[in-house]
């Protein structure tokens, strides 16, 4: 295989932060990163729809030379990674892999809990596919999983108004929400990409001694892992410093935003992209 970077796509911004802490893990590697901006959100829309976005979105990053495309949304894992990895890779190209953030998650979060009960906090897309449930289930059918759907915490990352009493007045009532559901919840999962932004705000009003899990860590160790029990796949991955950022949207806006979720602008030399569909 032609050597690539690694790739990163999320329907948005979220994405940002599981870039981030992958990059940190594995900074060895060149990255490009797609954001669908113009698209955006996923969380609203059908399984078809976003599987035909992710899909389209996925063929540009193996355009683009990568051997290797991380989904790195919950919505696009949820409702388009399996038919992805099942009817169009094998029939595209049997070399590429896509992998997605909730296997990772579902693989160790069931060894976090002691009471067996675990919260899931995520989009209402991610919510109705039912895939933490499915997932988690499968590594550890005991473990019983309770969710809340928390439909403005996106915009008001995106808005730059996540630390506002504004937001503390959602966040404690869809914590109260999941808890209402059992109080024997003692680990919580943050099952989208954009809320490790709201861990401070969240943890003002979870009860003492919850576990608050974020994603990003845990994929970042899963890829890592995964790619040293995959030579070929590893050695298809180009090593150096390139970093790009491609965005369906306006360029001006993605960098603007982008800012919020790494803590600094895209362009430390680099600049994004506009990608047209």
């Amino acid at each position: 295989m032609k050597k690539g970077p690694i790739g990163i796509f999320d329907s948005g911004y979220g994405g940002l932060t599981v870039f981030k802490e992958i990059e940190s893990r594995l900074p060895q590697y060149d990255f490009v990163y797609l954001g669908d901006n113009a698209r955006v959100p996923y969380g609203t829309r059908s399984f078809e729809t976003v599987y035909q976005y992710t899909w389209e979105c996925v063929q540009h990053l193996f355009a683009m030379d990568c051997n290797l495309v991380v989904l790195a949304c919950n919505t696009a894992s949820a409702k388009a990674l399996r038919s992805i990895q099942q009817n169009d890779l094998p029939s595209f190209d049997v070399d590429k892999r896509v992998l997605g953030v909730i296997r990772p998650t579902a693989e160790v979060v069931g060894t976090y809990t002691k009471t067996g009960k675990i919260g899931i906090l995520a989009t209402q897309g991610t919510v109705s596919s039912n895939s933490y449930v499915i997932e988690i289930n499968k590594f550890f059918p005991d473990i019983k999983i309770f969710q809340e759907a928390c439909p403005l915490w996106v915009p008001l990352v995106e808005s730059n108004e996540f630390n506002t009493p504004g937001a503390d007045y959602f966040i404690e009532k869809n914590l109260n929400n999941l808890f209402k559901q059992s109080p024997d919840i003692d680990t919580v999962v943050l099952a989208c990409t954009h809320y490790p932004l709201l861990v401070d705000s969240i943890s003002k009003f979870l009860p003492v001694g919850i576990r608050l899990v974020s994603q990003g860590k845990l994929v970042a160790e899963s890829l890592e892992d995964y790619l040293e029990r995959h030579t070929l796949l590893k050695e298809s991955c180009s090593l150096g410093t390139r970093r790009n950022f491609y965005t369906t949207g306006a360029v001006g806006d993605f960098n603007e935003k982008a800012a919020i979720f790494l803590g600094h602008g895209v362009g430390y030399g680099i600049e994004s992209k506009h990608l047209p569909l």
